[in-house]
């Protein structure tokens, strides 16, 4: 028995037109996807429609095929490279389809058990500062308000300490080297900002008040622009 050519995998005439195509490719798709938990559903059929679709889809690629079918019909010899090259075919979309369904686990488990934890924990440590600096301003050799503070303090090394071994649980994917530089740095300048205002606590000077604050600052930015990173990933 000859070679199975992707018109009969597809169902079609050679002559079928792109329309022709693509619509007999659709209509197998949704009877033997995997997803469709049909009884019939079938990862192996997929990828060989796949691969079928892949050249009769493509105008220039279908031209080349339909060029060493005729060739074939005169040198039966050479029927045997198409054959091998049509398994290739086959072996590379099944690696790529299972590397990227591996991508997208690694992915999702990489934003499910790191980046939304440590970004919740760095929202923790950020948004009350303001509101912790205007209780202090009151009176800041209060010790009652004083102790506020650096209870506040306290909790945030904590969170930030949490956060960096939260960090460092899962490497990263390559596609989010990006997003985890940008927690990683915002990680630390949030300890060294807590540095700084811990100091302030200790000898009421303003300047370590103001550098810490300004890395604060820093660390709001780095932490938005992780954000954007997950928010315009595909």
């Amino acid at each position: 028995m000859g070679e199975i050519s992707y018109y009969q995998t597809l169902n079609i005439n050679p002559s079928a037109t792109q329309a022709e195509i693509k619509y007999a490719y659709r209509q197998l798709v949704k009877q033997f996807h995997p997803d469709t938990q049909a009884a019939h559903a079938s990862h192996d059929a997929i990828a060989l429609i796949n691969a079928a679709y892949e050249v009769l889809g493509d105008p220039q690629r279908r031209r080349d095929y339909d060029q060493s079918i005729s060739y074939e019909l005169n040198h039966p010899a050479a029927q045997g490279q198409r054959s091998a090259h049509a398994h290739q075919q086959y072996y590379q979309y099944q690696h790529q389809r299972q590397t990227g369904k591996q991508f997208d686990i690694a992915l999702e488990n990489w934003v499910k058990h790191v980046f939304l934890p440590v970004n919740r924990l760095i929202y923790q440590i950020l948004q009350p500062l303001n509101l912790e600096l205007d209780n202090l301003s009151a009176d800041p050799f209060d010790d009652e308000l004083m102790e506020g503070f650096q209870a506040y303090l306290a909790n945030s090394r904590l969170w930030q300490k949490k956060a960096l071994h939260q960090f460092r649980s899962i490497p990263n994917p390559p596609s989010m080297a990006g997003v985890a530089a940008n927690l990683y740095h915002c990680l630390h300048q949030i300890g060294d900002g807590i540095d700084e205002l811990e100091r302030f606590t200790w000898n009421y000077d303003e300047a370590y008040l103001h550098t810490g604050q300004e890395l604060f600052r820093i660390a709001v930015g780095l932490r938005q622009e992780a954000q954007e990173g997950i928010s315009n990933f595909p």
